[in-house]
């Protein structure tokens, strides 16, 4: 691990104490709950927390949800004590985006840890405030020395298991913050807009497993209030509100976001959906995610709408986030001799291949929201990932992966490294072309975990055209296995300052490392 100086845990409890202090309305257990004592009667409250997301060198986006309109204010210190605080006027938030703003903050110090508090004021007397709300973020460093430490995982609240009382909630999300990360990437599956929620779920071993419940929970997601409903779910546990306000997050989305196994242009058959065009529910989904995620290439000021982008990390580390979603052709059985479109689109790809050749960053993290050679099935004869169960040449979809890692291969690129969720276990697979059908490519490794609040899954069969190895596995010998049955599952990376080394660790929840492997830096593939 890198031995860079951590902030003592009594320094960040103070810091966090604003953000923790919630209205025992949204805390569990005691969901219904009055107001604590310093609510301000007729004054804006943030009860959702805050959040902190894509932070750069110098830059980061900060996130609240008020009760009612009011202009969002920013403070930042370096110190808890907010002595010599910079102010940041933010939006006027309101009914049309939820409630919900981010501010963007620009020329903060790198490397440092910077403490934050969001205050909500009256937009019609700046002088009713409510009660700030606090929260805390490191910056990327600008020297290579200082290292890099994050986690990764998704899928969250899926399968009808939710928010579970009984347990303490999302309790992974409180073992992840006390690891104190440099930041989170969600792989995607943040919401399961297409999952009910049920008061009880009878376990096989006669258990009852108990959720916490919401009138938008109760049905599919399709209106625009529906989805914003599903992401305002997760924020009631007070265990992933103290996280978002100590770890930042670098966000992408996937299928569950929308609807299972969704793609663009796709007319639903599916009776519990009154509308049945996909591409008007993945609107209303990606309006509500920029309105509840600090995306920046989302949010309001950036006009540009788009989920893929490079978060750049100081030195060591770019993270490439991609859209596995919006850009992919219909899932088919897969088996076309040419597909320019594939799974990211022509556009995507190449602006890949662009930001690819030109990072300088040590380690590149390819941040994927589905898995490359893992056969990911969508009924009887489609497919919804990249392989499709043919080990032969590449067809269909893996032909732009196989254009990706040929580029990747002959530019030169040293240290890539393809990070995922999606199937609800956790692995590891080496890509090497000794292996493969198609050999045009430098070896690589690939890393899945999850879920962190979800069903867990058996491990899914092997596609030989790009020659993965499965050097670990932990997943369970039957489907939907609760978080009450099984450990959920999160990664870590660390890169080390001295001599750049990177270390993942696949991680269960309750403190175990499954399994570990160090990569060594400059490579084009090992």
């Amino acid at each position: 691990m890198s031995d860079r100086p951590r902030i003592p845990s009594p320094a960040r409890r103070s810091v966090l104490r604003g953000s923790l202090a919630v209205p025992a309305a949204l805390a569990l257990p005691a969901v219904g709950a009055a107001a604590p004592a310093f609510a301000l009667s007729g004054r804006p409250r943030a009860a959702w927390g805050v959040q902190v997301g894509d932070v750069t060198s110098s830059s980061a986006l900060v996130w609240v949800r008020s009760d009612r309109p009011a202009r969002m204010i920013v403070e930042t210190s370096a110190t808890d004590s907010f002595r010599r605080a910079r102010t940041w006027h933010g939006p006027l938030v309101g009914s049309g985006t939820d409630f919900t703003g981010t501010t963007p903050l620009y020329g903060l110090p790198p490397g440092e840890q910077v403490h934050y508090r969001v205050t909500l004021a009256d937009p019609q007397d700046p002088r009713r405030t409510g009660e700030p709300v606090r929260g805390t973020f490191r910056t990327a460093p600008a020297r290579r020395r200082d290292g890099v430490r994050f986690l990764w995982s998704g899928d969250i609240a899926g399968q009808g298991w939710g928010i579970n009382p009984d347990i303490g909630g999302y309790v992974v999300y409180d073992e992840m913050r006390r690891l104190d990360p440099d930041f989170f990437l969600c792989s995607g599956d943040n919401i399961y807009a297409d999952g009910v929620i049920e008061p009880r779920v009878t376990l096989p071993d006669g258990r009852v497993w108990r959720n916490v419940t919401t009138e938008e929970k109760a049905k599919v997601a399709e209106t625009l209030a529906e989805y914003r409903g599903n992401f305002r779910y997760n924020l009631l546990d007070h265990n992933l509100r103290a996280f978002n306000a100590q770890v930042p997050s670098i966000v992408q989305w996937d299928d569950h976001e929308v609807r299972n196994n969704w793609y663009p242009g796709q007319i639903l058959d599916d009776a519990r959906y009154t509308e049945k065009n996909v591409d008007v529910l993945a609107a209303r989904s990606m309006r509500a995610f920029g309105e509840y995620f600090p995306v920046s290439t989302l949010h309001a000021r950036s006009g540009e709408g788009r989920m893929h982008r490079v978060v750049r990390h100081g030195p060591l580390l770019d993270v490439f986030v991609l859209d596995m979603r919006s850009f992919r052709n219909a899932n088919s059985p897969g088996r076309q001799p040419d597909d320019t479109t594939g799974i990211l689109g022509t556009e995507q790809l190449m602006w890949l291949k662009h930001e690819l050749s030109r990072s300088r960053a040590v380690w590149k993290v390819i941040a994927a929201d589905m898995p490359l050679g893992l056969v990911v099935t969508d009924g009887e004869t489609d497919f919804e990932a990249v392989a499709q169960g043919d080990p032969g040449a590449p067809l269909g979809r893996e032909l732009q992966i196989a254009e990706l890692l040929r580029f990747i291969k002959h530019r030169r690129i040293t240290g890539t490294v393809w990070l995922t969720a999606d199937v609800h276990y956790t692995s590891a697979q080496h890509y090497a072309p000794e292996r493969a059908v198609f050999k045009d490519f430098a070896p690589f490794w690939e890393f899945v975990s999850g879920p962190l609040a979800a069903g867990q899954f058996q491990a899914n069969a092997l596609d030989a055209t790009f020659g993965p190895d499965r050097v670990f596995v932990r997943a369970p010998d039957r489907a939907n296995v609760s978080p009450m049955e099984s450990p959920q599952y999160f990664g870590e990376v660390d890169i080390d300052g001295d001599s750049g080394e990177l270390t993942v660790r696949l991680r269960a929840q309750g403190g175990s490392v499954l399994f570990t492997k160090v990569l060594q830096p400059g490579c084009v593939g090992q």
